[in-house]
């Protein structure tokens, strides 16, 4: 029988990270099913052809060998392998390595991710660890750079904030950026997060001007190869950058390792950039070092390696490992949210 999986969202952004794995299952001939969990998904982002399950009873009596799933939690009863393949790099935040006892595997990204999942199995044993990369990376190498009517040779500055008010850097450095976007130097394209606060998005886009453009798209792959440095603070962004090569500039990040040029001194913003947009042969060596701990793949197959390691663990079954806690408080929780309570 034709193998049937689930992909189940949550947010706008699991678009880009599951789409790869479903033209990959698509190419195979199996059957592939999404299911939107809340109402933080904008339904207009499904694409023709693209199987929408409506309801959790359609979920049910679909019967996936595997639901695949980039959010932090998935329920117990949708039958199938619970596959975890994240919704981003940012190990640095709270939550990235907690154990919910969800999940039956976890597709790591890269050795750094994979060594410690792999500890934090030892003492759980009720999960496997398969390094596979991340699917949504698959385009990143293959796209063509983001383009705009007035692009010119000057050097291309993506300032990237994340949302969180106790990390972001949109306030902190919105003096420099306006100062530095009229003097002309550089031209800036400046990408916000979904849930950045509307009041910061909008200050921003009063600044707008031959020099500096704010851009709203859900795809990013174009906007990392146009541009020439990234300017972010403690964000997923900082690694996607990083795997094309190019240097990363970050405002107080959490724990800025040796390939990040961070500083903590808005003044200081100009200079960093000028030093990332020269970059000597020692930063460059280490932002190579560090793509290899994070994402050392560039072929454009972690998509097929997702679905390659959910098949040989559902063939494998799961007989080795331990049974997963019960969950009671959490399962329940989804139980109400979803209007479920059939055994």
């Amino acid at each position: 029988m034709t193998k049937r999986f689930l992909m189940y969202i949550s947010e706008n952004y699991s678009f880009e990270i599951l789409r790869p794995v479903q033209n990959v299952m698509r190419d195979r001939g199996y059957q592939v099913a999404w299911f939107v969990e809340g109402d933080h998904v904008n339904l207009d982002y499904f694409s023709e052809g693209e199987k929408q399950l409506v309801d959790i009873q359609s979920v049910v009596a679909f019967q996936p060998d595997a639901v695949f799933v980039p959010g932090n939690v998935v329920p117990d009863f949708i039958p199938g392998l619970k596959v975890q393949v994240f919704h981003g790099f940012e190990w640095k935040k709270k939550g990235h390595f907690r154990i919910r006892g969800m999940f039956d595997l976890y597709c790591t990204q890269g050795p750094l991710f994979t060594k410690k999942f792999n500890e934090l199995a030892q003492p759980h044993r009720h999960f496997q660890v398969i390094e596979t990369g991340w699917p949504k990376m698959d385009v990143l190498f293959n796209t063509k750079p983001y383009d705009w009517a007035e692009r010119d040779e000057r050097p291309t500055i993506l300032f990237a904030p994340t949302f969180s008010p106790a990390l972001t850097s949109a306030p902190a450095l919105f003096k420099q950026i306006k100062s530095l976007s009229q003097s002309g130097q550089w031209q800036w394209l400046i990408k916000f997060h979904p849930k950045m606060d509307p009041q910061w998005q909008q200050q921003y886009k009063e600044l707008q001007n031959e020099n500096l453009k704010v851009i709203e798209t859900q795809e990013v792959a174009g906007l990392l190869h146009c541009a020439d440095v990234l300017l972010s603070d403690t964000s997923s962004i900082i690694t996607e950058f990083t795997l094309l090569n190019k240097p990363v500039v970050t405002f107080a990040n959490m724990m800025p390792e040796s390939h990040l040029l961070d500083f903590s001194s808005p003044d200081l913003l100009e200079s960093k950039l000028s030093e990332a947009l020269a970059p000597g042969p020692d930063l460059l060596s280490k932002i190579k070092d560090a793509v290899k701990e994070l994402h050392p793949y560039s072929d454009g197959d972690s998509a097929s390696r997702v679905l390659d390691a959910a098949l040989s663990c559902i063939e494998a079954g799961g007989s080795h490992l331990k049974r997963k806690p019960y969950n009671l408080i959490r399962n329940l929780k989804l139980r109400k949210k979803l209007g479920y309570w059939r055994l």
